[in-house]
């Protein structure tokens, strides 16, 4: 079996090459950290980062990732404001919503956005790495 096809079998997805991840969150270093998680993964890679929903929403058109991991709260545009524009404009990318509040209201406002998932930020990154081979 080639390297190609043992990733798209680790994926689930029968696609081609890695998955493709973009972080979205006001934090540079959380950014830095979730980056650090993801790219010791055969199967990821991390293709931009963004600061801000506004920044998230125009990155997910010119890159086209498999998943956006979306901060709720950021400068401007929010995360559920800037999911809800990638689920209208970009029916190819998931979105996993993270944040640390855990308040169910952030959770059903990120689904009715049209998130695919919900995650508080000091999930395990196992956890986190098993979310976005899911949702993808």
């Amino acid at each position: 079996m080639s390297d190609d096809d043992a990733r798209a079998r680790s994926t689930g997805s029968g696609r081609q090459g890695p998955l493709r991840v973009l972080l979205a969150d006001d934090q540079s270093l959380l950014r830095m950290g979730f980056r650090l998680v993801l790219e010791a993964e055969d199967d990821v890679t991390v293709v931009g980062e963004a600061a801000d929903g506004e920044a998230a929403v125009r990155m997910v058109r010119a890159l086209s990732p498999d998943v956006v991991l979306m901060d709720v709260r950021m400068p401007g545009v929010n995360g559920l404001e800037a999911t809800a524009r990638v689920a209208a404009t970009s029916p190819g990318t998931r979105v996993l919503i993270l944040t640390t509040f855990d308040l169910d209201e952030y959770a059903f406002a990120a689904l009715r956005a049209g998130a695919s998932g919900f995650l508080l930020k000091d999930t395990p990154p196992g956890d986190l790495v098993a979310a976005i081979r899911t949702v993808a």
